[in-house]
């Protein structure tokens, strides 16, 4: 791997790179013990901290990003969801599974819902079409989709609206291998009063219901 190539690298995994430059200052800081002891406990302090700040950034990312759900592709003849009362209804789809209509930051798209996805993810053409910026600090993560493992890239989408249901700044991830297929994750469930299934039907439960999408 060049140099280039190794710095684009640490670019595309800045935990790895943080992680790498902390291990250079806390070397550093022992090397110059003897004849800098003050800036050399310093640069020890300093690299010790960031390793620690390393650690627990990554443990935070895996607990919210890790997803192993295998992601099923898109379906015709999906049956409309409903509002009524306070509750967003979706019927079962003939291919077993729940699937809405919703709106990203303004743009209709199909959406799978996969209470086994911890995370939403779109695909690249809906992150591009709706606008939808990826993480300032980059972060790749390996999902599973029905295509293979592919890369994805961490992401935000500022407003994803279906029924009665809105959320905003929701995390999700990109990924390539989705094609044209979105799945909503249990990072927006869990955001919900309460949800659940009845038969072949998923009754969602918002907890500040909103006007009809």
């Amino acid at each position: 791997m060049s140099l280039a190539e190794t710095f684009q690298f640490m670019i595309d995994q800045p935990l790895l790179g943080l992680a790498v430059a902390a291990i250079l200052v806390t070397t550093l800081g022992g090397m110059l013990r003897r004849s800098a002891p003050t800036p050399a406990r310093i640069l020890q302090g300093v690299g010790n901290f960031a390793l620690v700040a390393t650690l627990l950034l990554t443990i935070v990312q895996v607990a919210r990003f890790t997803t192993g759900s295998d992601f099923a592709l898109p379906q015709l003849g999906m049956p409309a969801q409903r509002i009524e009362g306070s509750e967003t209804r979706i019927p079962l789809a003939k291919d077993g599974h729940f699937w809405l209509q919703a709106k990203v930051n303004g743009h209709s798209r199909r959406f799978l819902v996969d209470t086994g996805a911890t995370l939403t993810a779109i695909s690249e053409t809906t992150a591009i079409e709706a606008s939808v910026p990826q993480n300032p600090v980059r972060r790749t993560l390996r999902m599973r989709t029905a295509n293979g493992t592919v890369d994805a890239e961490l992401a935000t989408i500022a407003e994803l609206r279906f029924g009665n249901i809105v959320a905003r700044d929701l995390d999700a991830v990109v990924a390539p291998g989705l094609e044209n297929t979105n799945v909503i994750g249990m990072n927006l469930l869990t955001r919900l009063a309460s949800w659940r299934v009845e038969g072949n039907t998923m009754i969602l439960v918002p907890r500040n219901p909103q006007s009809g999408s």
